[in-house]
This record gives structure tokens, C-alpha cells and sequence, in this order.
């Protein structure tokens, strides 16, 4: 058997973007029937909150959405570039650590913006909902889920050329 697609979406402290992106992702994956194929998870560029778990904000948008939510945060290192073929930045910033983190070239490349799949997108950075109110935890889910079908289409288009979907 090959080993797992694995993809992980990464924000700043990992407590309100990326474990929502986290989430509507493995739902795609479930709804595509790709669980045994595709992992997903996230991590934070910084380590603020490891072990926390989701902003409640979060939590709420997601479960009213029908999501999970089950959480708890991490930190991003570089070592992890290895067994990552895809690691997903949630704005520009994000992307830009992460590329300077990247060990190789190789491991830069792996770092893609979520909006890039959204073909609707004109900004492509998911603003932080941190510091407003539940509305931009909303918008947050909204541009997530826009993104999401893009996203799948290339996970997809990568298992097929490994001969494993």
C-alpha cells in the first residue's frame, strides 16, 4: 500500500484558521471516499498555544456548520517537511515562514496559499478572525470552504498520478 497523502494546514497560533480548514478539509476527504488515502492536520508558526485547544469561536462555527472540532494545537517544524507532500499557509505570511523554513528547495515548493485554489479568489490571505468578532469566524469558514473543492481536485490529481486513487 502507498503511504498516505499527507497535507497540513498551517496559521499563526493554530487555534482558529488552520484547525478550521483542518476540518472542512477531512470532511471533503471523507465525502470523497479518500479517508484511507489522505491525511490532514494542522500547526501553527508559532508555539503560543500548543496543547490548546480550538478558539471557542471556532468551535461554535465549525459545529454549527456540521463539523468536528476536536483539537488541540501544535507548532509547525521543519523536520516535517519530509513526510508532507503539501503544506497549506493561510495568508501570505504564513506562506513566506514557512518557504524560509523550508530546508530544500524541494521542501519550499511543497508551500501553497489555500485561496490559490479558490479560482474566485482576488486576495488570496484568509484574514485572522482572532481579534474581531464571530463574523469573521464565518467569513473564515466561508473562504475555507470556497477553496476546499480546488484543493480536493489537486489532492486528487496527485493520488491518480501515484497510481493510488
Amino acid at each position: 500500500m502507498n503511504d498516505p497523502f499527507r497535507v497540513c494546514f498551517v496559521c499563526t497560533g493554530n487555534i482558529c484558521r488552520s484547525p478550521m480548514a483542518e476540518s472542512v478539509f477531512r470532511a471533503r476527504i471523507e465525502e470523497a471516499g479518500l479517508s484511507g488515502l489522505v491525511e490532514v492536520d494542522s500547526a501553527g508558526t508559532g508555539g503560543w498555544h500548543v496543547g490548546d485547544a480550538a478558539d471557542p469561536r471556532t468551535v461554535s462555527v465549525l459545529l454549527a456548520a456540521g463539523y468536528e472540532s476536536a483539537h488541540a494545537a501544535r507548532q509547525f517544524s521543519a523536520d516535517w517537511f519530509a513526510r508532507l507532500d503539501l503544506v497549506i499557509a493561510l495568508d501570505s505570511g504564513h506562506l513566506r515562514d514557512l518557504r524560509r523554513l523550508a530546508p530544500t528547495p524541494d521542501a519550499a515548493a511543497k508551500v501553497r496559499l489555500l485561496r490559490s485554489y479558490d479560482p474566485a479568489a482576488v486576495d488570496l490571505d484568509v484574514p485572522d478572525p482572532y481579534y474581531g468578532g464571530t463574523d469573521g469566524f464565518d467569513e473564515c469558514l466561508e473562504l475555507v470552504e470556497a477553496a476546499s473543492p480546488g484543493l480536493l481536485a489537486a489532492v486528487q490529481e496527485a493520488l491518480n498520478e501515484r497510481g493510488a486513487a
